[in-house]
């Protein structure tokens, strides 16, 4: 038997030449014919992420279904012995092919003053729990809530934030941070010139933020303001009560706002936010536009959310060999590539519909649940204003 797999329309994204292409590059094509061809191997891993709740056997059963006559079932065994042979390299090849942003038609949130606006942050990722796994992917530390039930691996990604299509990313154990992953993709080209670049306080730092400057892309990141944020005198003040600083060796402009949260009920919640832009010239990135384009970060967590809760379903990787997760691990951000692609290939003709209304699962109500919101809040939704304030210390 020879069935080459298929996945519908989606091998219209992956269309048999790219995978035997990977597949001859990475030396991971069969060298006899086999019940298991690597490149049905490589069809079988996307279809993983499709049916995440089911054991590989039955995922062959569905890939298969549609091929006349019946399909003998492969053995277990062999299963993992052909996805060892086709190895993770191949995997990580196919999603080298299909990374980057998708393209749309959509102008808001995709582009902002001529750059992509793309995100970064860090997740973890349960595998599951084998003594090989543990090796390489240990438990993380005990937090408030006790110990983690299962081995993580730390996974690190540039998305861009119109249709949260994945630019890049890496991924290793949870024991090296996100700011050194950060660093690995600033230095292998996942950010470069013409990207406007996103990011939480965890990402504020002299030497990240220098990083970022060397890759040619401009930045938008929330700074921190306690005893640790970052040293910031002011410089030349701006009208728009914007400052003119030095990060270091980067200039930046700096951004006070406050945040006011009102909900229908007349009740308001307010906090303040410091960011920092190397967009410098007011007229082309006015501050309340940044402040108002800095809520897009918010897109990075609902892409980690659709892998880890949608496709998954909350539930651990399957492989229990190191090697393994990462070839499944590459094979889950292929497949999210592919099904992203899709949505925003399926918006290009509305131009007046953003490729990030475009779900996974449509939109349900959820069922009656008793809130466990703090007593005296509110629970209904609120609507949230900007507005860019001074520092105490200045007057227009």
């Amino acid at each position: 038997m020879s069935a080459p797999g298929h996945l519908g329309e989606l091998t219209r994204l992956v269309p048999f030449e790219m995978v035997d292409a990977v597949l001859a590059a990475a030396v991971g094509v069969q060298r006899r014919v086999r019940l298991l061809p690597s490149r049905v191997v490589v069809y079988l891993l996307l279809a993983g992420g499709l049916f995440e709740h089911l054991g590989w056997g039955q995922v062959w059963a569905r890939l298969t279904a549609s091929l006349p006559g019946e399909q003998p079932a492969p053995a277990p065994a062999s299963v993992t012995e052909a996805m060892r042979r086709v190895g993770p390299g191949s995997l990580k090849a196919l999603f080298d092919l299909l990374k980057g942003g998708a393209a749309t038609t959509a102008r808001q949130a995709a582009r902002f003053a001529e750059r992509l606006v793309v995100a970064i942050d860090g997740t973890q990722i349960a595998v599951a729990h084998s003594p090989a796994n543990l090796a390489v992917f240990p438990k993380p530390s005990p937090g408030p809530n006790g110990a983690a039930g299962y081995p993580m691996l730390r996974l690190v990604a540039v998305v861009a934030c119109g249709t949260r299509s994945v630019i890049e990313a890496v991924f290793g154990t949870d024991k090296v941070g996100e700011l050194t992953y950060a660093a690995q993709l600033a230095a292998t080209g996942g950010l470069r010139a013409g990207m406007l670049l996103l990011a939480d306080r965890n990402f504020a730092t002299y030497r990240f933020l220098a990083q970022v400057s060397q890759t040619g892309a401009d930045l938008l990141i929330r700074a921190k303001t306690g005893t640790n944020a970052m040293k910031l005198p002011v410089g030349e003040r701006l009208a728009d009560g914007s400052f003119l600083t030095r990060a270091g060796d980067v200039s930046v402009r700096v951004i006070d706002a406050q945040i006011i949260s009102r909900a229908p009920d007349g009740t308001t919640q307010s906090g303040t936010y410091r960011l920092l832009a190397t967009l410098t010239d007011p007229r082309e990135a006015p501050a309340i536009t940044l402040v108002r384009l800095y809520h897009q970060r918010w897109e990075i967590e609902t892409s980690y959310l659709e892998p880890k809760s949608t496709i998954l379903g909350g539930r651990v990787l399957r492989a229990r060999h190191p090697a393994a997760v990462v070839q499944e691990t590459w094979a889950l951000l292929a497949t999210y590539q592919i099904l992203r692609t899709a949505m925003a290939d399926a918006v290009l003709a509305r131009p007046d519909i953003d490729p990030d209304r475009a779900s996974f699962t449509s939109r349900r109500k959820p069922p009656a649940t008793r809130s466990s919101a703090p007593p005296g809040s509110s629970t209904t939704p609120r609507s949230t204003s900007w507005a860019v304030s001074a520092p105490p210390s200045w007057r227009p």
